[in-house]
């Protein structure tokens, strides 16, 4: 399996961005549906960019990772206040998610997702457990930017934008943070996160985090320093000190987990892509979407 490349698309960050995008400022009723009433603004989105994807960068093994539900999660399990601020999805998208899924079961698409972990975790595990088996690259497709700390010289982020697509390696990140990807925990587990609920050190900004983090490393080695802590940073000295249990908590939090025992027998033969072509005209056709698949 030497020099096979494979695609981790983030499904519900492809799918809901499409479907956001198509839908600011309608109503449920005007958004495009099939004269059966299936909703298909979304799912035009995400089998158009899907399919660029794999023609673009020559995928040979593809999957689409799913969430569970945010009440199933470990975290949230452990943290009741995690993503507890998040709102409730528009039934459109729902109907959306649950016929995308159908589709892709029907053109031969891999889904995974796994019991009481994130999408992110899924990403992860199976991203981190390709390159160790030096397969050859990795993609993940996302617009999420905590899944920068998987970046490595095997691992590139395709992120989304309205002039296109662009591939964000680990040059990229090291160039724009000047830390490596796994302190981009610690730099989240000071700044917190408002859509997940993540709380950060409260008053520990963006001109403070990544500054800490490059000269200290570490949340712990920061900690541990406190006492002579750089004087350029003794204006923030009272709120780390303050934030101390809701920094490590954080950090908690953000750590994507690359390592599921659910996982470990996983198989990447069974993620060839192996497109049933004839299926996707009959399932684009049944939703009426005008769309090919070359």
């Amino acid at each position: 399996m030497d020099n096979q490349t494979l695609l981790l698309i983030d499904g519900f960050n492809l799918l809901s961005r499409g479907y956001f995008a198509t839908s600011y400022g309608k109503e449920p009723e005007q958004l495009t549906k099939s004269s059966k009433g299936v909703y298909t603004n979304a799912l035009r989105i995400f089998f158009q960019k899907t399919f660029h994807l794999i023609s673009q960068y020559k995928m040979t093994h593809l999957a689409v990772v799913w969430d569970v539900k945010k009440d199933e999660t470990t975290r949230r399990l452990k943290h009741d206040f995690y993503k507890a601020t998040r709102s409730d999805l528009p039934d459109p998208l729902i109907q959306q998610f649950e016929t995308c899924k159908e589709v892709l079961e029907g053109i031969g698409i891999q889904q995974i997702s796994v019991p009481a972990y994130e999408a992110d975790d899924v990403i992860g595990t199976l991203a981190k457990k390709w390159c160790k088996n030096q397969y050859g690259h990795c993609y993940i497709y996302s617009n999420d930017k905590d899944l920068f700390q998987l970046l490595s010289s095997n691992i590139s982020q395709i992120i989304g934008g309205k002039k296109g697509d662009s591939v964000y390696s680990l040059q990229h990140f090291q160039d724009d943070y000047c830390i490596t990807p796994e302190q981009w925990i610690d730099v989240k587990a000071l700044l917190g996160d408002k859509s997940d609920n993540i709380p950060g050190c409260p008053g520990i900004g963006e001109k403070s985090a990544l500054p800490l983090i490059q000269l200290y490393g570490s949340i712990e080695h920061i900690y541990e320093q406190m006492d002579v802590l750089d004087p350029r940073f003794n204006r923030y000295k009272n709120k780390l000190i303050e934030g101390k249990n809701l920094a490590f908590i954080s950090k908690e939090l953000s750590a994507i987990i690359c390592q599921m025992d659910e996982l470990n027998a996983f198989l990447f033969d069974d993620l060839q892509v192996k497109i049933l072509k004839e299926r996707v005209m009959a399932e684009f056709n049944e939703l009426e979407l005008k769309m090919k698949y070359a």
